[in-house]
């Protein structure tokens, strides 16, 4: 089975090969043929040791495939069925699933950084990202890690709702409640700040500004739903062009920076509501003085997963899609072969590119 391999943080190159294996399917497990992957900010956060995780490892989490084989208590799906693989699955019994907050749990996500799910040059264990490792040909996961999906939604849109798509869109709709009506900013117009400005679309506000450096990003933020779209040295002049110098309603942070969410903080009104999408670094600390989390009445909410229950959100995501609702075409940069991640994450780190997703016959 082919897949590529991260050996150690920092690391120039991948070691794309040929002889992984996995283990056996256990009764509550799945065994999934990934057939798209998105090559996400995430798996580049894992590469440069942002995001840490057990070594070695496969990258990949944002994926979607085909089940192969299923254990004898797995009810969920079947073979041939469509799914997309859920990073975090829900074990449904801990403190944050009995509380409706599925995104939180972290059971299986601590599994996976002791349980090594795939094995290479005869029987070294390699791990999978978050118990996932979408950058190989097959994945075993728990059954919760398999959401099944509509047949009818394309393998590659069907990926990026596995992660992109379900944070962005999940942060407008479930964290922040985007308000019909209402004013949103949103920093960064990478996937996830896209999927953020579709999310504020939907929910029907009127005023949604992009707020980029890339200025060749502008154009495909107002193509899924922006009105506006500017560089961060712009802002003060469009708080005040676009809100009367009150300020956004909503400020996203979609980056993952520090600099981004007081940048999301400075757009957003007094009283209104500042969401953290982006993964950031665990030493990137926020400026903010007590005097103005006080005064301000700013809210400060985290996404995480787009506060999202897949179980729920998935089906309805790709019924959006269906719908018209949700333009996830034109979030695809570009289609590669497994062959070609070290390029693509070449490509990611250069930071023109958007979403590049591997596809497998």
């Amino acid at each position: 089975m082919r897949g590529a391999l991260l050996h150690a943080v920092g690391d120039d190159k991948l070691d794309i090969r040929d002889d992984f294996t996995l283990t056996p399917v256990g009764p509550t497990d799945v065994r999934v043929k990934i057939r798209a992957t998105g090559v996400c900010h995430s798996d580049l956060s894992v590469i440069s040791g942002v995001l840490p995780m057990p070594l070695p490892i496969i990258p990949g989490h944002e994926g979607s495939g085909e089940v192969v084989e299923v254990g004898d208590h797995v009810t969920s799906v079947r073979p041939g069925d469509h799914v997309i693989i859920n990073w975090t699955p829900a074990c449904g019994s801990c403190a944050n699933c009995l509380v409706n907050q599925p995104f939180l749990c972290m059971t299986y996500v601590m599994d996976s950084f002791v349980n090594a799910r795939f094995r290479y040059g005869g029987d070294t264990p390699a791990f999978g990202m978050a118990g996932c490792g979408t950058w190989s040909e097959e994945i075993v996961v728990p059954w919760q890690g398999a959401i099944k999906v509509d047949p009818d939604v394309p393998f590659e849109v069907a990926a990026l709702i596995g992660c992109g798509i379900t944070t962005g869109v999940g942060a407008a709709l479930n964290t922040a409640k985007v308000r019909a009506g209402s004013t949103v900013a949103v920093v960064g117009a990478g996937g996830i700040g896209l999927s953020v400005i579709q999310g504020a679309r939907i929910s029907g506000a009127t005023t949604i500004l992009a707020i980029d450096p890339l200025e060749s990003k502008h154009a495909l933020a107002k193509k899924v739903g922006a009105t506006h779209a500017i560089t961060p040295d712009q802002l003060m002049d469009a708080v005040g062009t676009l809100t009367g110098g009150a300020g956004f309603d909503y400020g996203f942070e979609a980056v993952g920076k520090s600099a981004a969410i007081m940048t999301a903080w400075q757009a957003t009104r007094r009283g209104g509501d500042t969401i953290v999408v982006g993964a950031g670094a665990v030493d990137d600390n926020v400026p903010l003085s007590a005097f103005s989390l006080l005064f301000e009445g700013k809210n400060i909410l985290s996404s995480l997963y787009g506060g999202s229950d897949v179980r729920r959100d998935f089906p309805f995501l790709a019924g959006l899609y269906k719908a018209g609702k949700l333009d996830l075409e034109s979030m695809i940069s570009s289609r590669i072969k497994l062959a070609d991640l070290n390029d693509a994450v070449a490509a990611l780190r250069g930071g023109e590119v958007l979403r590049q997703v591997v596809v497998l016959d």
